[in-house]
């Protein structure tokens, strides 16, 4: 379905190595997409000059849509970039994935309406985010050393309808690879605003999506990625969001109060 325009969502704060292999990977894409949207949860100057210098090496527009860091705000930050999405659908990733050079030629194959995609990663360890930080070579291969989730960091399309998992299954979604159309995300309310701190926020939205009759798909073997090793964030709202996930799935919520409608 190469006909719907699509957007590739990056979230990110203060880590503008990362950013920097993350939109190197942008580059090297057989398919690029209708344009780069920043999600930025209040990085400082740095991100902004390395967003600046790529601005000039894009044949698409490059946007950066930046909030005041005022503790993680992830929701807020990703609800206000959406409301400057052109693309009938949405491709989002951390600011920490780098992407296989098909990634996103594979997502625009497995586009279907009535679903929001869940995508897999392979891991790096941290000697080997380490070194690749340094060198930025990003030519990863399933066999290299230093990467976990082999399987995950292997392309082999013909196989992954075998992993497409219970449509209903919402426990295990994480945003950081993760596609859905934008109609539907608007139809949820997005991301709900109430839920700051880390954790969360994605298996609520996903908990919404097929409240609302979205059905999930998973990908594996197909749109892969790279997680580069960082760092576990504070934990100290995981509960407390984890609680309003489960209120959403007991209570058949498919909506949220406080979500895009309601973001400036």
């Amino acid at each position: 379905m190469h006909s719907v325009t699509a957007t590739l969502l990056i979230s990110t704060y203060n880590w503008p190595q990362a950013l920097d292999l993350v939109l190197l990977s942008v580059l090297k894409q057989t398919v690029l997409p209708l344009e780069v949207v920043i999600a930025d949860d209040g990085s400082g100057p740095e991100t902004r000059n390395l967003i600046e210098n790529y601005r000039k090496q894009f044949q698409i527009p490059v946007k950066h849509i930046w909030h005041e860091d005022q503790g993680f705000r992830k929701t807020q930050i990703l609800n206000k970039a959406i409301r400057q999405i052109n693309g009938e659908y949405i491709i989002q990733i951390d600011g920490d994935i780098v992407l296989h050079p098909r990634f996103i030629e594979d997502h625009l194959q497995n586009i279907q309406p009535g679903y929001f995609v869940k995508g897999s990663r392979g891991m790096l360890d941290k000697e080997k985010t380490t070194k690749v930080l340094q060198s930025r070579n990003i030519d990863f291969t399933p066999f290299q050393w230093g990467l976990s989730s082999r399987i995950n960091a292997t392309r082999l399309t013909t196989l992954s309808p075998l992993f497409y998992g219970p449509p209903e299954k919402t426990r295990d979604f994480k945003g950081c690879n993760f596609a859905v159309w934008k109609k539907d995300f608007i139809a949820v309310n997005g991301y709900n605003n109430a839920l700051t701190g880390w954790g969360h926020e994605d298996i609520e939205l996903a908990a919404r999506l097929v409240n609302l009759g979205i059905k999930r798909r998973h990908l594996k073997m197909t749109a892969v990625c790279f997680h580069l090793h960082h760092q576990l964030n504070c934990r100290k709202q995981e509960n407390s969001n984890l609680q309003v996930y489960y209120k959403t799935l007991d209570e058949n919520i498919s909506t949220c109060s406080n979500g895009y409608a309601q973001t400036d």
